[in-house]
């Protein structure tokens, strides 16, 4: 069992940086709906995935899917990416959940297929580097899923937020039922679910649901600007150990305690071998500031 874990807990090999772009649109207008944004200067190793789709309100259309999927996978093995941050880029909305205007034109047997990709959607988006969901408007339904899919949460002051399937006839279906109860347990999820209700920022951070809320500005990005200031937060440290950090905890949730320490060792042993553990150690005898480089 150990080293069947081993090899399901393995890093992925060190990738040359890839180029990113803005993913192709099969719109009409033909302007991308994701958009790929890596950061320079203080920002480096920040990369962004903006979602711009203002005629629908980020609704998660098969376009937009399509080219989340894309980006996601095009950034997976880029081991300079070391937050990657979910944003809009339509003021008030963050993502306004299924394309239900798309889907009534679906047959049952399309609508179980589109489904199941947004399922897959939202485990590509258990990336191996932190992920952070920057929460300025709206995000109900999947967009919410979307978030819940993400390490990490920011609301604005401003953002209204939800599984509100059951007030529609459906039920949450990109991983929403798993997700909140293991983010709020399990009778609370169960509440939020059956009654479809909507939260405001600040009542989902006293519920737990969202990491940080902050009033909302002028410009209507203030989740964005707090959610980029928590990723500046973990640049500085070691990103092999953050990784590893996130597999043992994201693995040790899904079993018993005891098979969880085991994965916490299982991670622990792979980042012994690493330069940045030495350069860790090095660091802190010579009272300096550490220059970790991901190897």
């Amino acid at each position: 069992m150990l080293r069947a874990l081993t090899r399901a807990l393995r890093l992925p090999r060190p990738w040359r940086p890839l180029q990113t772009r803005s993913c192709a649109s099969d719109g009409a207008a033909g302007d991308p709906e994701i958009q790929v944004r890596v950061l320079a200067g203080p920002d480096q190793g920040i990369t962004e995935i903006l979602m711009n789709r203002p005629s629908a309100r980020n609704a998660l259309g098969n376009v937009l899917v399509s080219e989340l999927l894309e980006a996601l996978a095009r950034l997976r093995e880029d081991q300079q990416v070391r937050v990657l941050l979910f944003r809009s880029g339509v003021k008030g909305v963050f993502c306004a959940g299924a394309d239900l205007k798309e889907r009534e034109q679906m047959s049952e047997a399309e609508v179980g297929i589109f489904v199941q990709r947004l399922r897959g959607l939202m485990n590509e988006i258990a990336f191996p580097a932190p992920t952070i969901a920057a929460m300025d408007g709206f995000a109900l339904g999947g967009g919410l899923e979307l978030a819940l899919a993400c390490d990490l949460r920011v609301a604005a002051s401003s953002a209204v937020m939800g599984l509100i399937e059951t007030t529609r006839g459906l039920l949450p279906g990109a991983g929403g039922t798993q997700r909140l109860p293991r983010c709020l347990g399990v009778a609370l999820a169960k509440e939020l679910i059956f009654t479809g209700r909507r939260l405001s920022g600040a009542q989902a951070q006293a519920l737990g649901l969202v990491n940080h809320t902050v009033p909302q500005n002028e410009e209507g990005n203030a989740a964005y600007h707090r959610a980029r200031a928590l990723a500046q937060e973990i640049l500085p440290q070691a990103p092999i150990a953050v990784r590893l950090g996130k597999v043992a905890i994201d693995r040790g949730m899904d079993v018993d305690i005891a098979s969880g320490m085991a994965i916490e060792g299982i991670c622990y042993a792979q980042n012994i071998p690493t330069q940045d553990r030495l350069e860790g150690m090095a660091a802190f005898r010579e009272k300096r500031p550490p220059r970790f480089v991901g190897k």
